[in-house]
């Protein structure tokens, strides 16, 4: 399980302090939640603040962004030293041409879906992704309770995956913890982002790895 701790969480204060933490706890990838207060009712921060925080460590970059008309930033996140580029499908409205361009950049494209979004919106897209990113909460805010209907959706995705041969990470984002996650990979989900969990508990390391099974 790739555990990628979400700086949403942290203390913004601190951020360069609360990355080297999670780095040094054994998180695996960085997860930046990008959000505009249009596409998702917060606003968190940009590829300016991205880039500032990059030299802090080695480790993944993982951007996603909830934001409105993403294909006109995509060159800044991705100068800004981004590894994943992760737009979602109700954002975009020539999607194909977007997980195109992330890929153009040199950067690993991810599609993302809301709770409420079928799988079907992005059956055709698979073969142009690296990752699926199920939303386990309606995003804007960190701290919220983990949609069970979620599972199923792992599975039927997981099952998509392996019938059009493709080699496809699945992400899950939302209310994940140590009480969820050993479902959460039985149902296929190979990354787990976890905001709350990790930078609301008072040893990061154990709750990294309690996430790692």
């Amino acid at each position: 399980m790739i555990v990628a701790p979400s700086i949403l969480s942290a203390d913004f204060s601190r951020l360069a302090e609360e990355i080297k933490a999670i780095d040094t706890a054994g998180a695996d990838w960085i997860h930046l939640d990008v959000m505009d207060g249009h596409f998702v009712p917060n606003i968190t921060f940009g590829a300016p603040v991205i880039k500032s925080l990059r030299k802090t460590t080695d480790k993944v970059f993982d951007a996603h962004l909830m934001i409105e008309q993403p294909d006109r930033y995509l060159e800044d996140f991705a100068a800004a030293g981004c590894d994943y580029i992760t737009v979602h499908q109700e954002a975009c409205v020539h999607l194909h041409r977007t997980v195109t361009r992330i890929r153009e950049l040199g950067k690993k494209a991810g599609v993302s879906l809301n709770p409420a979004t079928s799988l079907a919106n992005i059956e055709e897209i698979l073969p142009y992704v690296d990752m699926i990113l199920l939303m386990s909460v309606n995003p804007g805010f960190g701290g919220q309770k983990f949609i069970d209907n979620v599972y199923g959706k792992v599975m039927m995705l997981r099952q998509m995956i392996k019938e059009s041969k493709l080699d496809i990470i699945i992400q899950v984002d939302g209310g994940v913890n140590d009480k969820n996650i050993e479902k959460l990979a039985k149902c296929g989900c190979g990354c787990v982002v976890a905001g709350s969990y990790v930078f609301g508990s008072d040893d990061y390391k154990t709750a990294i790895e309690k996430l790692k099974i």
